[in-house]
């Protein structure tokens, strides 16, 4: 069983930055691909990035390409999700969820631990 826990998560305003973290527990992250995504009010939870065991497969949803990086310390067994130019539209709570498989998904069915979530709040 591997436990998940986001941290990171708070208020910023449009065009601000914050990283979020995911930190494995009980477990390690040892060959799980990782993936972050995003639930607002009202809305289906969402994809947003992915990123293999071996950090050599990532992938984003389009909305944050360019704006959020996914990586890995798998000594530290952390992901992180560097977000920056964030919008509005980019506030949700922000899931972190560890498949365990080597390679990415973008589905979240395919995942089989889950983090509580983190909020993140985008207001001028």
């Amino acid at each position: 069983q591997v436990h998940v826990v986001e941290s990171g998560g708070g208020m910023v305003q449009p065009g601000g930055s914050l990283r979020l973290s995911c930190a494995a527990s009980g477990r390690t992250f040892s060959g799980a691909a990782v993936g972050w995504f995003r639930q607002a009010p009202g809305k289906e939870r969402e994809f947003v990035a992915a990123i293999s065991w071996s950090g050599n497969s990532i992938v984003y949803e389009d909305s944050v390409k360019g704006r959020f990086t996914i990586s890995r310390d798998n000594a530290r067994n952390t992901v992180y999700l560097q977000m920056n130019s964030l919008k509005p539209e980019d506030a949700a709570v922000y899931y972190c969820a560890a498949r365990s498989r080597f390679t990415v998904s973008i589905k979240k069915d395919e995942y089989d631990y889950w983090g509580l979530g983190t909020q993140v709040t985008v207001s001028s």
